[in-house]
Formats: structure tokens, C-alpha cells, sequence
């Protein structure tokens, strides 16, 4: 299957979810971060989220360094 096919046949949800494996699984492979890290900070937003309900997915949620 190309790329182009690829794009065509997921949704447009499918298509961000294959856009964030794709991204993290190269961070992970590259030793950007470790599998761990990452879901330590998987873990902490969805903590954050559950805390706070209020807030929806893109509003209020900033990346800190």
C-alpha cells in the first residue's frame, strides 16, 4: 500500500492516529525518549484530564518543558 492509498482508505481520525504512532515510534526508535517516558507523560495528561473535566481535548491543554 503507497502513502497516497494509505491516506484515502483512513478516516480523518485514523489518519491522526497513524500520524502519532508514526511520530512516536520514530522518537522511540531515534533514543529521543524511552517507551517509559512516554507513558509517564501519557499518563500525567490523562491525570490531568480526569482532573480536571472541564477542559476538552485542544483547549487549555499547553506542552510544558
Amino acid at each position: 500500500m503507497s502513502f497516497e492509498q494509505a491516506l484515502e482508505l483512513l478516516s480523518r481520525d485514523d489518519r491522526f492516529k497513524a500520524t502519532i504512532y508514526a511520530m512516536n515510534t520514530l522518537l522511540i526508535h531515534k533514543g529521543i525518549y524511552t517507551q517509559e517516558e512516554f507513558q509517564q507523560l501519557f499518563v500525567a495528561w490523562a491525570t490531568k484530564q480526569v482532573r480536571n473535566p472541564a477542559d476538552e481535548v485542544g483547549h487549555g491543554s499547553r506542552v510544558s518543558a
